[in-house]
C-alpha cells in the first residue's frame, strides 16, 4: 500500500507527537495553522508538521485524519469535517464518551469511514510508549496500525464496535485521574493540620499507591485543564449504563480550581495545594 498523507486535528501536547510517529510510515503529515497559537506553531514546526492554511486543503490532501483536542471541542470539529464531505478514514481518538463518538460516527457517514481511538500513557516522547486502542472497521484499524507500526505508539485492536476504545480510555481515565485528585485532597488536608509529612511517611511504605507519589499534584495542578473535561466525559459514560457519576463529577470541580495553572510547568507541591484551597 502506498504511504498516506495524514492530517492532525490538532498538535498539541499529544496530537503533534503522536503525528511525528506516524509520520514515520506516512508521505507527509500536514496540520491546519489559521487560528492556531504561536506555541502551536512551533511545536508543529519541531515535530517537522506540514503546515496548510486551511482545512479544507488539509482534507482534500489527507487519506487519514486523526483528531486529538480537548473534548468539548471534539464533536464541533468533526461537524466542519463532516461539512467538506472528507471521505478518507477519520480517527476520532479524543477522550469523549461512547455515545459522542457514535454521534461523530453519524455525522460523517457515509462519507468517511470513521475509527474509534483511546491514547492510554504520556506523549510519546523521551522513551514513553502511549497505546493507542482503536474500534472499528477492520480495514480501517488495519491501516491505522500500519501507520504506526515500528513506532512509539503501540496499538491494539479492541474489536470492530465504535465506541468501545473510548470507553476503555474512560474506564482508565475515571480511575487514573480521580486517584490523582484524591491524594491532592489527601495531602491538603494533612498539611492545615501539620502533619502532611506524617501522611507522606505512611504512603512511602506503600510503593503501589499514587499517595506515595505527593510531587505528582503539582502536575495534577497543571494538566486540569484537560483533565476536568475528561473525567466529566467519563461520568457521562457512567451515567449512561446506569452507574452512580457522582464521584467523577465532584473530581472535575475539584480540578476546576487549578483552572489557572493550564500547562504551568513551575509548580511546586506548595503552590498546587494553595490553589486548591482557594476556590
Amino acid at each position: 500500500m502506498d504511504q498516506p498523507t495524514i492530517g492532525i486535528l490538532h498538535p498539541g501536547s499529544m496530537g503533534a507527537a503522536v503525528a511525528a510517529c506516524a509520520a514515520t510510515n506516512a508521505a507527509t503529515a500536514l496540520w491546519c495553522e489559521t487560528g492556531r497559537s504561536t506555541a502551536s506553531m512551533d511545536r508543529a514546526a519541531r515535530y517537522g508538521l506540514t503546515p496548510v492554511a486551511t482545512l479544507v486543503e488539509l482534507l482534500d490532501r489527507s487519506d487519514i485524519v486523526i483528531s486529538l483536542c480537548p473534548p468539548a471541542a471534539a464533536e464541533d470539529l468533526a461537524r466542519d469535517v463532516a461539512a467538506r464531505r472528507f471521505a478518507g478514514v477519520y480517527v476520532e481518538a479524543n477522550a469523549i464518551n461512547p455515545e459522542r463518538v457514535q454521534r461523530i460516527a453519524g455525522l460523517l457517514g457515509p462519507d468517511a469511514t470513521v475509527v474509534d481511538g483511546g491514547v492510554v500513557g504520556s506523549p510519546p516522547v523521551r522513551g514513553k510508549t502511549p497505546t493507542l486502542y482503536l474500534s472499528g472497521p477492520p480495514t480501517a484499524t488495519e491501516r491505522i496500525e500500519a501507520l504506526f507500526a515500528g513506532t512509539a505508539v503501540r496499538t491494539a485492536v479492541l474489536g470492530t464496535e465504535v465506541g468501545k476504545a473510548s470507553a476503555l480510555k474512560l474506564a482508565y481515565t475515571s480511575f487514573q485521574k480521580t486517584s490523582r485528585v484524591l491524594v491532592a485532597l489527601a495531602v491538603g488536608m494533612a498539611r492545615e493540620h501539620g502533619v502532611d509529612q506524617d501522611l507522606i511517611e505512611i504512603a512511602s511504605r506503600r510503593t503501589d499507591s499514587y499517595l506515595s507519589e505527593p510531587q505528582y499534584v503539582a502536575k495534577t495542578a497543571a494538566r486540569a485543564w484537560r483533565w476536568g473535561p475528561e473525567l466529566e466525559e467519563a461520568a457521562d459514560a457512567l451515567a449512561a449504563v446506569g452507574l452512580p457519576p457522582e464521584m467523577l463529577h465532584a473530581a472535575a470541580s475539584t480540578l476546576a480550581r487549578w483552572h489557572d495553572a493550564k500547562d504551568n510547568g513551575e509548580l511546586t507541591l506548595t503552590d498546587a495545594l494553595n490553589r486548591l484551597a482557594q476556590p
